[in-house]
């Protein structure tokens, strides 16, 4: 990570440069010949292109060469250029007119990048990860942005929905004194608009945590994939907003040293106080889903034995059923064999002629039925 001086926005001393001679704007840097052939508005990424000068926009090119030339005109000068999805073409040309350093160009091209602050020589390059909230899916959509600041220009570029720069951009142009400190000003409002726009994410996520805290105490079949669905998304929350911290206190560092206007360190202070804010809700987030989380396991592993033990009661009484049955068949077999046997009427059967066969044929299945019953019996058959 780079040093606090590197954190700290060399582009504060602009504000000092304000008040010293300014060199001729044809000297700051040469013409760059990729810019002629940069898109128009219309037609490219470019959401909007302006010109300040002490606060105050003066001009709205048409397009980024446009731009490029009207800064080299304008003594104290500051473009804003903000981008939405460039293309290759549009960002090696801001590059090549603002002297970007490749891989800074690389990270904003690819994005998928994670916060962080870097300096390029005079150049700071900030990534930022915003988030909304949708109502109807209820999910955290995340974007990512992407901050050149320069000695007198900002570029950002956003990749996805969130932030909404354009409302920054009507804010800062409504202060102009706070516009009218250059660059640093208009990062410190992108980093206060970022850090804002996840209050109503917050609040999202907090509602949907008590929804499934009302739905795993109703047993409600779908809340695991819920609970685990939230987690991974609090879980890219608190990678958005970890880094900002130590972003924010390497900003802050280079406060004395580089002279920054107490204005603006006011103003970071507010926005570092919110991020810190915005970081511990996070934190209490993860930490409630995953008590949530140990007590839906509790009560789905609670729920399953009560089932298991209700199957295993049923399949006791099944079996204690079955038992009864089949002591029963067993002892209506016994006179239903011997009353078999003695129905075959064959010619030489000796029970036939004899003057006690039939009772000796009915105490017989007397004897076998309450021999088998008190077996029975003994066993908890019957």
């Amino acid at each position: 990570m780079p040093e606090p001086r590197l954190r700290a926005m060399r582009a504060f001393t602009k504000s000092a440069l304000r008040t010293s001679p300014v060199a001729p704007p044809t000297d700051r840097r040469p013409a760059a010949t990729p810019a002629t052939s940069a898109p128009e508005r219309p037609g490219g990424s470019v959401v909007t292109a302006a010109l300040y000068a002490d606060g105050r926009r003066v001009s709205t090119p048409a397009s980024l060469a446009e731009t490029f030339r009207q800064l080299r005109e304008t003594r104290g000068g500051m473009a804003w250029i903000g981008l939405h999805h460039p293309t290759s073409t549009e960002l090696h040309a801001l590059a090549e007119e603002f002297d970007l350093h490749p891989l800074a160009v690389e990270d904003a091209l690819e994005a998928h990048q994670r916060p962080k602050a870097e300096r390029y020589g005079e150049t700071l390059f900030v990534v930022l990860r915003a988030a909304r909230y949708l109502d109807a899916s209820e999910e955290v959509d995340f974007g990512e942005l992407h901050v050149f600041v320069g000695p007198d220009f900002v570029i950002t570029v956003r990749h996805g929905a969130a932030p909404d720069l354009s409302a920054v951009r009507r804010r800062m142009e409504a202060a102009p004194e706070l516009l009218s400190h250059g660059p640093e000003a208009v990062l410190y409002a992108i980093l206060d608009a970022v850090v804002d726009g996840y209050s109503p994410v917050l609040a999202g996520v907090e509602n949907d945590i008590d929804e499934i805290e009302s739905q795993v105490f109703g047993n409600a079949p779908d809340v695991s994939r819920r609970i685990y669905e939230l987690s991974r998304e609090v879980v890219e929350f608190q990678r958005a907003t970890r880094p900002l911290a130590k972003i924010l206190g390497a900003l802050s560092g280079g406060f004395e040293k580089y002279g920054i206007d107490e204005e603006l360190r006011r103003y970071l202070r507010d926005v570092a106080d919110h991020a810190v804010h915005v970081t511990e809700q996070v934190d209490g987030f993860k930490q409630a889903l995953s008590e949530i989380l140990t007590v839906n396991a509790t009560l789905v592993s609670q729920q399953q034995n009560a089932e298991m033990k209700a199957l295993a009661e049923a399949g006791h009484a099944q079996n204690e059923e079955i038992k009864k049955i089949s002591a029963w068949a067993a002892i209506l077999f016994a006179p239903t064999l011997v009353g078999t046997i003695y129905g075959m009427n064959f010619a030489h059967m000796p029970e036939l002629d004899w003057v006690w066969g039939y009772p000796f044929a009915l105490a017989l299945m007397a004897i076998v039925c309450v021999s088998l019953y008190g077996v029975f019996k003994r066993r908890d058959w019957l």
